[in-house]
């Protein structure tokens, strides 16, 4: 299983009159916090871009227990419960400040060929890196 968290301020652009996070803003938390954990071990998106495959989002669901509020600072945690395939399933766990969770998600993207539109296999360096955390020895040292 990988995980990994990013924290983000919550601007006050982002949120609605009642100063909460603003319902439509989860989505764009989870790509910031989706990008930032695949940066984190080698991955650039934009590098799989330009090599001429994209993730389209499939699914988006959310689940809002608490509201987030202007000037928190959130942390997400990303998880990949599953090894990817041509379909690949993110969950998020967002955290308020003190610590209490406040919002659970999950999305599920694809990968596709930029000048077909077909479904493809994961980029092998993509695999790579993240197949350790999919390894039995994994689960005692991660």
């Amino acid at each position: 299983m990988f995980t990994h968290e990013h924290q983000l301020r919550v601007r006050y652009a982002e949120t609605d009159q009642m100063g909460y996070v603003y319902y439509g803003n989860y989505a764009a938390y989870y790509e910031v916090a989706r990008v930032e954990a695949l940066r984190n071990i080698g991955f650039s998106y934009k590098e799989m871009e330009a090599n001429g495959i994209m993730m389209p989002v499939l699914e988006n669901h959310s689940r809002f227990l608490l509201p987030g509020k202007y000037d928190e600072l959130l942390t997400i945690r990303v998880i990949l419960k599953d090894m990817p395939g041509v379909r690949i399933r993110f969950h998020y766990e967002i955290y308020s400040e003190d610590g209490e969770l406040i919002h659970t998600g999950e999305t599920l993207l694809t990968f596709l060929k930029t000048d077909n539109h077909k479904p493809c296999r994961p980029p092998q360096k993509f695999m790579a890196l993240i197949r350790p955390y999919f390894e039995p020895s994994a689960k005692a040292s991660m």
